[in-house]
Order: C-alpha cells, then structure tokens, then sequence
C-alpha cells in the first residue's frame, strides 16, 4: 500500500480511537465539567505551543518570523469571526436553531471543536510533505508523534459535546469528519511538495493562533465561572504536561 495512505489512514484512525474513549466519560456528574473543559484547555494549549507554533517558528528564518505573527493573529482574528456564527451551527450539532441560540455552553463548545478540527488540515499537511523526500523517515516520525497527540485531542471533545445535549450519533460523525480532514491534509501536503514548505509555516501559526483565542478567550473564562477555579485551574496544567509528556 503507498505510504502516504498508510500515514493518512493512521492519523484517521487514532483521530476515531479517541473519539471512542472519549465516551468512558459521557456520564461525568456536572460538578466535575469544569476540570474537564479544563484538562481540554491545557491540552489545547500544549498543542497550541508546542504542535504547531513552535514548529511554525523553526521553519522560519529571523527573516521570515514575521509570517508566524501575522498567521496567529489571522487565526485568533478568524476564530473571533467563527464566534458570531456559532448560534447558526445548528445543523453540525442536530439541535434545534432556538435552543442552539440560547445554548451558551453549546456554542463554547463548538467553538473548542472548530479550533481542534482547523489545526487537523496543517497537522495533515505537515505530514504529507515528507513523503517528498528520498528518506521517508522524518515523515514517519512525524505522523507517529501526530497520531500518538490525535487520541488525547479527540478524546477531550466528546464529553463536552455529550453534556452540551448533542447526539451520540452526531458526536460520532463530528469526530469522523475531523479525522477526515487530515487524510485531506496529508493529500494535499504531498501533491504541493516543495510549495507547501513555503505554506506550512504560515498554516501552522494560523492553526495555533485559532487555538489559543477559543483557550483563552472561551475555555478558561468559562472554567472559572462557576467557583471551581482551583480544580479547574490544576485540571489545565495536567493537560498541558500530559501533552508535553506525549510530545516528548
């Protein structure tokens, strides 16, 4: 089988691996969503960092580093501009238009789903270029380190989505469908070959930008608003560390 459909069908794969986990914990007692969101925001966060604008920043030149600050200011100004559409996401999550609207918690949430699924097609792609190269190896590494981040991510978004009221159905196809991106993504890193070089830092930088707005400007102030700050606040550096660990 071509090693690019391997690689795409792996990070697919340990996308849908965390997605069923992530049902273990589809019966959390409310008081217990904060330090959830929260574990969510520092897994976010790491991923933010050390996922994608870290790299960002290693593919650039002193030059060049100007290309990681503008596509992380796009990325958080684009998530602000998603946050005036999410009471019209109705038909993703299957609720109706009206409770959609009212729903505070669902539109946080699918805020916290858009951000995951964004930095799904540069992660993609980020894989997909190495198969360029005569020696795939670099790529491999890159799709295991991938793959082995995807089943954490996937994993954090299925309980909110399940306490949001959304569907176990849908949260299935929600998953599906972010695993998807990346067999996108992986295509279109190997079909652009050497021009995504030139691309991909700036993707990576939007991605981690998107990533850090809907952190600190949903998840964090929603995790504190209802006097469980400390769990919440500790639930965050264990996601984070988690993620360092796994990205070690």
């Amino acid at each position: 089988m071509n090693p690019v459909w391997i690689s795409a069908l792996g990070l697919c794969g340990s996308t849908l691996l965390g997605a069923g986990l992530g049902f273990f914990f589809k019966n959390i007692p409310h008081k217990w969503s904060d330090a959830i969101m929260g574990f969510c925001a520092g897994v976010m966060l790491s991923a933010a960092i050390l996922g994608l604008i870290l790299p960002s920043a290693e593919l650039c030149d002193d030059g060049n580093m100007w290309i990681v600050v503008v596509g992380v200011l796009v990325g958080a100004l684009f998530l602000n501009l998603l946050d005036l559409l999410t009471p019209h996401l109705h038909s993703i999550t299957g609720l109706e238009p009206e409770k959609h609207k009212g729903n505070a918690s669902i539109n946080k949430v699918m805020l916290f789903v858009l951000a995951i699924a964004l930095h799904k097609l540069p992660e993609g792609i980020a894989a997909g270029v190495g198969f360029n190269a005569e020696d795939i190896s670099n790529a491999w590494g890159v799709t295991i380190g991938i793959s082995i981040q995807n089943v954490p991510e996937t994993m954090v978004i299925i309980a909110p989505l399940l306490l949001a009221g959304v569907s176990r159905t849908r949260t299935v196809i929600i998953s599906l469908c972010i695993g998807l991106l990346e067999i996108v993504g992986i295509w279109i890193g190997y079909a652009l070959g050497g021009i995504s070089q030139l691309l991909l830092p700036a993707m990576l930088a939007f991605a981690g930008g998107s990533m850090l707005y809907v952190v600190s400007d949903e998840m964090i102030p929603e995790t504190h608003s209802h006097g469980h700050q400390k769990s919440a606040s500790f639930a965050l550096l264990i996601g984070f560390l988690f993620m360092l660990l796994v990205e070690g």
